[in-house]
């Protein structure tokens, strides 16, 4: 079995499906506490990324499973850390997708730098990039669900390595991305588990795409360098968004890392 935990925090999580994983492992997709059908926290302040490790292990608890393998994105990259940090003994094996040990200012400056070269490179072909630094930092808050989706949605394109020469491929799952604002509104100091990777001890697989404007390799290399054991891939052509971009590679990585750490037991019967 594999827990998924999607990024955000916020974003529905649907676009992490993996059709190609499903075929050899139980896929359990988290939907995390302040989307879809999931409940709604009191005060928004509250969704923590200790908020949503505890709910992961609420939901680890109801499936009743002593041990899994887990793989987190983005955000959900951090709640990965987080809760394999918190529970190491249920983790087989770890896996972080397009995530960072740390999202401190300079992350998010650095964030912010790489979505103005993006703009740059793209402005004169697509005028519509323009504005696409300064929605980078919409309050998102400020905003209701349909607000937070079509910033989302707007945005879409520069967290793919090559979306409008593959937009027909793309623009559907576009349509489908779902943002709920509330987990915006989260009250904690910056992420960073940088002195605590030495004791995160589950195995891991450290994913990131090439050309991923905001968990790139730059940091995707700390997570390698700090953990105890772990590979660490590179994927070209891609964003931030590989599982879509590069599904045949990625699902490739993952599922020999995992079968390496014996969760794999080859593919389903027809």
């Amino acid at each position: 079995m594999c827990l998924a935990h999607s990024g955000g925090p916020g974003i529905g999580w649907e676009y992490l499906r993996m059709p190609g994983l499903e075929d050899s492992l139980t896929m359990v997709y988290v939907e995390p506490v302040g989307t879809g059908d999931s409940g709604r926290l009191p005060d928004p302040r509250d969704y923590t990324v200790a908020t949503y490790a505890h709910f992961l292990h609420a939901v680890v608890q109801h499936l009743n499973v002593p041990r899994f393998a887990l793989l987190g994105h983005s955000h959900g990259g951090f709640v990965a850390q987080r809760y394999a940090l918190d529970h190491p003994a249920q983790v087989t094996a770890l896996v972080l997708y397009d995530t960072s040990p740390v999202a401190d200012e300079e992350f998010w400056s650095a964030a912010v730098a790489a979505m103005e070269r993006f703009v740059k490179d793209h402005v004169q072909d697509h005028p519509e990039v323009a504005d696409y630094a300064a929605t980078l930092t919409t309050r998102l808050g400020l905003l209701d669900d349909d607000g937070a989706t079509a910033v989302l949605r707007t945005l879409m394109p520069a967290y793919l390595h090559d979306y409008w020469g593959r937009e027909a491929e793309f623009a559907p799952a576009r349509r489908t991305l779902r943002m709920y604002a509330s987990p915006s509104l989260g009250e904690e100091p910056p992420f960073d588990v940088r002195d605590e990777l030495p004791l995160l001890t589950p195995p891991a697989l450290v994913l990131a795409g090439r050309h991923d404007f905001i968990c790139g390799p730059r940091w995707a290399a700390l997570l390698h360098e700090g953990l105890f054991k772990a590979e660490l891939t590179v994927l070209e052509e891609a964003g931030h968004l590989a599982h879509l971009e590069q599904p045949a590679r990625f699902d490739a990585c993952v599922l020999a890392f995992l079968q390496a750490q014996g969760v794999v037991r080859g593919p389903r019967n027809p």
